[in-house]
């Protein structure tokens, strides 16, 4: 059990819930005081969750035991939390075992024919670590061959502050979103893997050059966000606006990201051209994962 963790992580979705999303009895009850601060008071969160007040607060305050799974239920339905969320309150509060390294396999036969039957849609593979394990052609082509890169660089938010501003931006208003996406998924991870030595520098190697990041990872959002827009500057094809999906494949702890773009538009056509015998091929690759 991590208490820090688990408490941080209460406080910030409590802070994070607005009172009108829950039962006016249980934010308004007689006599109370003004609202001084964002979502639910404490007490608050007690009452939804049935627990005493006292409790709630050594939860937070990093002082409890270790919750049973009837308490962390009722939490997740006080604070209307996700079931991705659900899964990241049980893992810190220990309900879950962390993962180790025997959970992480080679990538499976069925995904790399996966990513070839693609054609030209460009696709990759990652791990927990957003680790660029596998990849197709299409992506070589329209990201870089990932397969000139040491190991080490092949990850999603390394190449993402590396080739930001050149290769790739984010539409208007939407700035900084892939970031915080990213620290969430790295948050999810390290709740499942707490002794992942190379996770944990990743993280602090990413916080402390990217504030958007840091924000993301202090705010404990682990929401996933399935699809992201993206604008690419690409030196043969120009601008391209695509969108990027981001699945999670069955019995693996692996994710599916590809890039699409809105049919008969101008970005489709160029992507269309991806993987052809014109181009210059780059062989699908990929490395045991973890």
């Amino acid at each position: 059990m991590s208490r820090s963790e688990l408490a941080d992580f209460l406080r910030r979705r409590r802070e994070a819930l607005p009172p009108d999303q829950v039962p006016a009895a249980a934010i308004h009850p007689p006599g109370r005081r003004a609202r001084r601060t964002p979502g639910l008071r404490r007490e608050e969160v007690a009452a939804l969750a049935g627990v005493s007040v006292n409790y709630y607060e050594r939860l937070e305050q990093a002082r409890a035991p270790r919750p049973s799974p009837q308490v962390l239920a009722a939490l997740g339905t006080a604070l209307r939390l996700t079931d991705a969320e659900r899964e990241h309150l049980a893992r810190l509060a220990g309900q879950i075992p962390p993962g180790t390294n025997a959970d992480r396999r080679p990538v499976p036969d069925d995904a790399h024919r996966l990513l070839n039957r693609l054609g030209p849609i460009p696709a990759y593979l990652v791990d927990e670590r957003q680790d660029i394990v596998a990849w197709n052609t299409a992506a070589a082509e329209l990201i870089t061959d990932f397969g000139l890169l040491p190991p080490e660089e092949r990850n999603t938010v390394r190449l993402s502050l590396r080739l930001g501003g050149s290769l790739c931006s984010a539409p208007v208003g939407t700035e900084g979103e892939f970031t915080r996406q990213s620290a969430a998924q790295l948050r999810t991870a390290s709740a499942r893997y707490p002794a992942d030595r190379a996770l944990a520098e990743l993280v602090n190697e990413i916080a402390a050059h990217s504030p958007d990041f840091a924000a993301g990872w202090r705010d404990h959002d682990v929401r996933p966000v399935p699809t992201l827009r993206k604008l690419l500057h690409h030196p043969e094809m120009g601008e391209l606006e695509v969108e990027r999906h981001a699945l999670l494949l069955p019995g693996t702890n692996l994710q599916l990201v590809m890039y699409t773009a809105e049919p008969g538009s101008p970005t489709a056509i160029a992507l269309a051209r991806l993987g052809t015998p014109a181009a210059s091929p780059s062989p699908t690759c990929s490395r045991r994962v973890g």
